[in-house]
Formats: C-alpha cells, structure tokens, sequence
C-alpha cells in the first residue's frame, strides 16, 4: 500500500461516496488509487465548483463533502470554493496535490503555497510530510470538519508522499486533539437562566440562522416553537427552518429582509439567536438588537458569541442539544397579543407587488408558481443576485431546503451545488435558480452533469443585465450604467441542445404553470429561460 492507497482507504473507512475534483500530475497517484476503489470520482470542469458540487452534497446528505484537485493553480482556483463553505460553516475535505516535498519552496512548476493561502477559510489545514501521518491526518480532518462549527478542512498533500510506501496502515478508532474540544452540551444555569427569561418574556421572538440546519435541529425548533407559540424570524441561511406559510414565521430580516420581520426583531423584549452569526447582511445595526432587549446568542462557536453583538446571556452548545434539554422543562408563558400585533405588522407591511412590463415575466408571480408545483420536499438552489432576493422572498419552503451561498455570496455557486445535492438525493426534486450572469459562470458544469448522468433542472432568470449591480447603480448612481448589460450571451436553446439537454421557456405570464409542469416533469436534464422585466427590482 502507497500513500495514495492509504488516503483512498481512509476515505473509504469514512464512507465517501463521490469526491468532486480536477487531476493533474501532482494528484494523479491519488485518482489512480481511487479509480480501483467504489468511490465514485466526479470530473468537474472547473476546479472552483468542485468544492461548491461537494458543498451541495454535504448540505443535503449531512456528510462531509470530499473534493480533491492537483496544486498550483488547481489549487488556487479551488480557494473560491472553499472560502464560500467556510462562510457558511460547510463540512469539506478538501485535498490538494503538492509538488515533491524536497522542492517545496523552491518555486518550481505548479506550486503553490495553499495551506498558507487558506489559512483565513479554512477550519484547520495539514501538509503531509510523513506517509506514516495519513490514517491520522484523515480521521482528524474528517472529525474538525464535522463536529463544533462545522467548515472546511484543507490537506495537502506532495507527489512524492502520495507515492511512498506504509509500513503499517492503521486507521484510528478514537480522536484525541488537546486543543480541539468543541462543547456539545449547553451550561446547564445559563440554559435555565434562559428559560426564566422566556417565562418573564411579553414579547419574546427566535431568529434562527444556518447552524439550526447545521446541527439538524429542525424538527427540535419546530417542535419549541409550536408547543410554546414563540414567532420565528430568520436569516437567509435560516430559510427553511420553518415552513414559509406557517402562521409562526414572519419571514426573512435584514437589508432584503421583510419590513415586519425586522419591525418584530426591533420591538421584541426577548431575542433568542439562534445558529446565527449576527452579520451585517442580517443585523447592519447591532446595537437595535440590544436595546431595551434581553438577547440570548445560542451558538456552537463561543467566537461567533459577543464577536458582534454582547449578549445578556451567551449560551454555548450544540443547538439540537440544548432545545431537546429545553423541551423537557416546562415553561410557563404567554404573548398571544404580542403574536396578534406581529400578524396585524405582516397584513399592513406586505410589500406592494411590483407589475412587470407587459410581455415580460414577473420574478414574483413566476416564483410563487414554482412553490405551487414543486413537491414538498423539494431543494431549491438559489444562486446570487436579484434572483437571490426574489427567492427569498417569494419561493415558498415546506418540508424541502433552501440553499444558497450566503456569507459569500458566491455566484455560479447553484449550478455545481445543485448536482452535489440531487446526488444526495437523487430522489428528490433538485433545482438551481439563477440569473444569466450567474448562469454563465458555472455553466461549463453542464457537461459534468451528462457526463455523470446527473438530471440537472436549471431555471434562468434572463434579463441581460448583472442585475443586482444595475439596481445598485440605478439607486446610488442615477442610471449610470457600467459594466452590467450582457451583450453576447448564448442562445439557450441551442445550448441545450448541445448538452442533449430539453429547453423550455416562458416569456409572458400566460400557460406558466403549464410550461413549469413539463419542464419538472421532463426526465432528461432540462434549461427553462425565463424571461423577466430587466428593471423589475429586488430592493423597492
């Protein structure tokens, strides 16, 4: 057994099914070993998605997503991806070929230094020196990745390395990291300070974040929710978390969030963070959150806790741990008309709907249509843009999931995603959304997709333009327009074709739901183009 032998076993011992990635002379020892192995190796075209394929993966199968490319620039090009999983607290391992370890440093062909390009996105990173290390760099890799907040983790590995032989290959049954001991269970008086709070509470509110779907926590906070009427907000990444249309749920906060939403966050007594990191996208004025307030910040991660925010009470732990303990308290409590005055806010406050241009689709009507048909469980992959905004907004969860790239914003990120997910979860309805922008840098992909067989649904919201940077222009620039309009872009039609791909479109608001219909139904890989407004806003 070489090195390469022993990381493919490793993988094995963690029961990889896929690794996402690109070869090259300094991986290829790796992608020769695991080409003899049951793991299936997935040929992205470019080695950014690869990560954001096994980004896709991890969200939906609750797995560590595996993505291997070679170094240099393959390694470089994949930080993108890394960075984006970093952002959202995405389980990856991501492996790196290296050139020979007696060259390191000295500037030879394709390298690079990755671990140290990394080092602000990744949770933890390893350059193997020592073939002997590879059972336990492994198992070490895969538990950081996936246990306190979870993230990416890089190891890099050289040619040389991958190519020597193992004495001994012993994969270890238990971790023991000195310095890595992430807290599961929550203080045990801070969780009943907690609970005194809620009792003490007319006006008390939870905002749930992405750690709340990390932690797989959902039916937890439902359950809470439901058993003591508490009203939920989210942040973008906690969409999902409660069905859209429940009576509870009062929709997304922030910038783009919804105007009761954030009127609920604000006049609240008691605020329950939930998986959330307090960021500028959700909260752009901490201190609101704290006035005349008692904030609660349940996290994982003790630095996310008081890193923007000073909470009344910090409470550390793994959410599906502390809302079981709380769940088995009994907690005396009642707001009923704080909840009347929330939904008295959300039937006042709801947005006027904006009418599209006659002969163009409307973002919203199209959306809400899709949320009509999709199944229940259905997984929408939002990219990044305007059409992110109207997603949020109008799409409607039930029992399915929202992804997106939320802390980084990554565009091109709903293409690769939305395979790594339907390859979870090849059952389910899996759709990427996205705009013609976003479209055209991951949609090189396309191909990975028939090449692996991946039915691939993809929905562009076409309006020739980077929309989200023209209304940002539109409002801070008086229509000075630079640099937005896409002139030159494929004819989806015979783009589809090229990928024995079937193509729809819907240009107007008539027959939608007829064509939304056949598109989903279609067995083969489908482009639906859909043609909206270019001056429909997502901001108005």
């Amino acid at each position: 057994m070489n090195g390469a032998d022993a990381i493919v076993k490793c993988l094995l011992e963690e029961k990889t099914e896929y690794v996402y990635g690109y070869p090259g002379v300094a991986i290829c020892p790796f992608y020769n070993s695991l080409n003899k192995s049951d793991i299936s190796s997935i040929l992205i075209r470019t080695e950014q998605n690869a990560a954001h394929a096994a980004s896709g993966y991890a969200r939906i199968s609750g797995k560590v997503g595996v993505c291997a490319v070679t170094s240099g620039p393959g390694a470089t090009n994949l930080i993108t991806g890394i960075a984006t999983a970093y952002a959202d607290s995405i389980p990856l391992v991501c492996i790196t070929g290296q050139v020979n370890s007696d060259m390191i440093g000295s500037d030879v062909f394709q390298e690079a230094d990755i671990t140290g390009a990394v080092e602000s996105f990744v949770k933890y990173s390893y350059l193997i020196r020592d073939v002997e290390d590879i059972p336990r760099v492994f198992k070490e890799a895969f538990y950081i990745a996936s246990t306190g907040r979870k993230g990416p983790v890089l190891i890099d590995i050289p040619i040389d390395i991958q190519l020597q032989e193992v004495s001994k290959f012993s994969y270890p049954e238990n971790i023991k990291m000195r310095t890595y001991k992430p807290t599961v269970n929550g203080n045990t008086v801070q969780i009943r300070k907690v609970i005194k709070e809620i009792e003490k509470s007319k006006k008390p509110i939870i905002c749930v974040g992405g750690g709340v779907h990390l932690s797989d926590a959902v039916n937890e906070i439902r359950s809470f929710v439901k058993k003591y009427q508490i009203p939920v907000v989210s942040t973008m990444m906690g969409i999902g978390v409660m069905p859209s249309e429940d009576p509870l749920y009062f929709g997304m906060v922030g910038n783009n969030g919804r105007p009761f939403a954030n009127r609920a966050l604000n006049e609240s007594d008691l605020l329950l963070m939930v998986g959330a990191r307090v960021a500028d996208r959700a909260v752009n004025r901490p201190d609101l959150i704290t006035e005349n307030k008692v904030l609660v910040h349940i996290d994982v991660d003790p630095a996310e806790i008081g890193k923007n925010v000073g909470p009344t009470i910090p409470l550390v732990g793994d959410i599906k741990h502390i809302f079981d303990d709380i769940l088995k308290e009994a907690i005396e409590c009642e707001h009923q008309d704080w909840l009347s005055l929330l939904s008295k806010y959300r039937s006042e406050m709801g947005r006027n709907s904006q009418l599209a241009a006659e002969g163009k689709v409307s973002p919203k009507e199209f959306i809400e249509s899709l949320s009509r048909i999709l199944d229940d469980d259905a997984i929408y992959v939002a990219d990044v843009g305007q059409n992110q905004i109207w997603s949020c907004e109008y799409f409607k969860v039930r029992d399915g999931r929202f992804l997106t790239s939320g802390g980084m914003g990554t565009m091109g990120y709903s293409i690769p995603a939305a395979m790594g997910a339907k390859m979870a979860a090849p059952d389910r309805q899996v759709i990427a959304v996205c705009g013609d922008g976003s479209f055209q840098m991951s949609s090189m992909e396309l191909a990975t997709a028939r090449q692996h067989g991946v039915p691939l649904k993809i929905i562009i919201l076409k309006n020739g333009y980077l929309g989200m940077v023209r209304e940002y222009q539109h409002y801070s620039y008086k229509d000075n327009y630079t640099m937005v309009e896409l002139k030159g872009d494929p004819d989806l039609c015979l783009l589809a074709q090229a990928y024995d791909m079937s193509y729809y479109q819907i240009a107007d608001n008539v027959e939608m739901s007829k064509t939304i219909i056949q598109f989903l139904t279609d067995k083969k890989s489908s482009i639906l183009e859909v043609d909206v407004d270019p001056m429909y806003l997502a901001k108005y």
